[in-house]
């Protein structure tokens, strides 16, 4: 990511204020799937809502963002809560930074096919994938988007739970075997 998207990132993030943890929206009414112990990693964290949230259910939670700002947003959260958030500053743009393994891998809102691999990779046998993107199901394309299907045609091969694409998103919920 240039220097000048990590900045208005971090501008964004300067003026928000902490936001409320709570699932990753493709699990929303699905809260059961996730586990209560192991590991979670959410890239492209944010402000860490889904991040304390993991952590807040008992899992050794690590955080990945660009931005400094979102880094600060999401461990002042954790410790509002009184959860331990391990925080990492990498740019996804240049692959994938952390190492697994870990039960819950969440990636929201940051598209980019070439990591889609080494997202499995990551992942214990029997643990979930929860990806969400913006899609041009049901709205505007974008090279930002993902076209119909790019979700279920790069994970179909493990046990999908849930495939969702409309309004703008797409969202997939899947196991490794």
């Amino acid at each position: 990511m240039a220097d000048a998207d990590r900045e208005r990132w971090d501008r964004r993030f300067a003026t928000v204020g902490p936001g409320t943890p709570g699932p990753p929206s493709a699990l929303v009414g699905r809260e059961d799937l996730v586990p209560t112990t192991g590991a979670a990693l959410d890239l492209a964290c944010g402000r860490g809502t889904v991040a304390v949230w993991f952590a807040g259910r008992g899992l050794t939670t690590t955080a990945v963002d660009v931005s400094p700002e979102a880094l600060r947003l999401t461990a002042a959260l954790a410790e509002a809560r009184g959860v331990a958030v391990t925080t990492v500053r990498a740019d996804l743009d240049d692959g994938l930074s952390v190492t697994g393994p870990f039960d819950v891998v969440v990636c929201q809102r940051f598209r980019d096919p070439r990591l889609y691999a080494g997202l499995i990779e990551l992942l214990v046998p029997g643990g979930l994938l929860v990806v969400s993107v913006l899609s041009t199901a049901g709205d505007e394309g974008g090279s930002y988007r993902a076209g119909p299907g790019e979700l279920r045609s790069a994970f179909g091969h493990l046990d999908v739970l849930v495939d969702e694409e409309g309004n703008g998103e797409a969202h997939l919920v899947a196991r490794v075997p």
